[in-house]
């Protein structure tokens, strides 16, 4: 029987950064005159390009400059992270190493550029575990599109049905769903809402839940 590969969101399924963005975007959006409820900062959970410069658009309106309030946002959560460090989320060593010892692919699938993925991989000691880094850039739509997925599973040179996708957030969870892959719910800063719930194949508290699926 074919292994099945095990195919990763960054922030806030393996690193515990979610919490930042959630911080950041409103500090951010502050600092230009606007403001951003919690509840919308959760929207913008791994939402990636387009999706996410017209969100803003919708909320603020079409002269808003997405890219000027994100460069912003970035500066905010790399003076954190430059002053604070980057914390694994809970058991991914452990996870990790135990795939490893299977020998089972596991891959990357972020809205994070590849550069920070890099960074944030080497900073928190885990880059080792990592057959692949796919990153949204690489990719015409990013999430809550299916492209990043699909990618990944070409890739990998693996079916979606073979894939396991990890993710923390509905943008993500959409994303997997839809390119065909199997959904595996870590909550972070949220549970799963009822939106998303038909689209989860199994949840768990933290990622060495997994262990139950090898």
């Amino acid at each position: 029987m074919e292994k099945p590969a095990f195919i990763f969101d960054l922030d806030g399924t393996l690193i515990d950064t979610e919490k930042l963005y959630r911080k950041y975007w409103p500090m951010a959006l502050k600092d230009y005159g606007y403001e951003l409820s919690d509840e919308r900062a959760l929207m913008l959970r791994s939402l990636g390009r387009p999706f996410a410069p017209r969100q803003f658009k919708d909320w603020y309106g079409e002269d808003f400059d997405y890219n000027l309030v994100r460069q912003r946002r970035k500066e905010y959560v790399e003076g954190h992270i430059e002053k604070y460090g980057i914390d694994l989320r809970p058991e991914v060593k452990e996870i990790l190493t135990l795939l490893k010892e299977k020998n089972i692919t596991v891959a990357i699938a972020t809205a994070t550029d590849l550069e920070r993925t890099t960074k944030y991989l080497e900073m928190t000691g885990i880059s080792e575990f990592f057959t692949d880094i796919i990153c949204a850039t690489m990719v015409k739509c990013g999430k809550p599109a299916p492209d990043i997925y699909k990618f990944a599973c070409e890739k990998l040179n693996k079916k979606p049905s073979e894939c396991f996708a990890v993710e923390d957030a509905p943008n993500g969870v959409k994303s997997a769903y839809d390119a065909g892959l199997k959904v595996i719910f870590i909550p972070d800063q949220a549970p799963a809402d009822d939106s998303i719930k038909p689209m989860i194949y199994a949840e768990f508290e933290s990622v060495l839940g997994l262990q139950q699926l090898l």
